[in-house]
């Protein structure tokens, strides 16, 4: 586990919107009186929603006073999950997956397309605070592979040519269409389907019923 001296400790004291003051207490109340603390994780990503995309001591110390919690029982989980930033991020974080399938299909390419359309490498920023760039393990979403995630999107299916264009939309403050970059939905086979081609009820198209009458 990081240090208490690991969490970035700088800024204003740290307190809800009153929005999400409201979503905090919609979350608490998912769990039985006394078991408050159930609702901790959810609000570490509400606190980090708020504070730019990363969590100070006073974030943190304010959610353990909050659930009523001793504050080294939120270290303790802010420290352990990677989704939980504790130093300044940029304000687009792009988490390119570099895990086997990823990298069998290419993620190699997408990082130093990255690299080189930023300046930058794995856990840093651009000087203008618009981009950090890290390597994630595994996204989950092997099928479409090379991936990446931004924010809460996932793109899919990437080339540097792709990832360079996402980036460039991002830095014109444009949102680029998540999901698959090549064209296929979802996470069909890339040549298209080949069973499953019709709706219940409704004939199967010609040679992909899976066999003869």
């Amino acid at each position: 586990m990081s240090s208490r001296a690991e969490i970035a400790v700088s800024g204003p004291p740290f307190a809800f919107t009153e929005e999400n003051l409201a979503e905090a207490e919609r979350h608490i109340a998912k769990y039985p009186d006394g078991r408050q603390a159930s609702a901790l994780l959810p609000l570490l990503h509400l606190a980090q929603r708020q504070n730019a995309g990363f969590l100070t001591l006073q974030a943190l110390d304010y959610i353990a006073a909050f659930l009523q919690m001793a504050p080294i029982r939120v270290y303790e989980v802010a420290t352990f999950y990677t989704m939980f930033k504790l130093h300044p991020m940029g304000r687009h974080h792009v988490e390119v997956c570099t895990n086997v399938p990823c990298w069998l299909r290419g993620s190699d390419d997408i990082l130093a397309a990255c690299r080189q359309k930023l300046g930058i490498g794995p856990g840093e920023t651009t000087a203008d605070g618009m981009f950090t760039v890290s390597e994630a393990e595994c996204l989950g979403a092997c099928v479409n592979a090379p991936m990446m995630q931004i924010g809460d999107d996932y793109y899919e299916d990437l080339t540097p040519e792709t990832t360079v264009a996402i980036i460039e939309a991002l830095a014109r403050g444009e949102t680029p269409k998540p999901g698959s970059q090549s064209g296929r939905r979802g996470a069909e086979p890339a040549g298209g389907l080949t069973s499953l081609t019709s709706m219940p009820g409704e004939p199967a198209e010609a040679g992909k019923s899976g066999g003869e009458a």
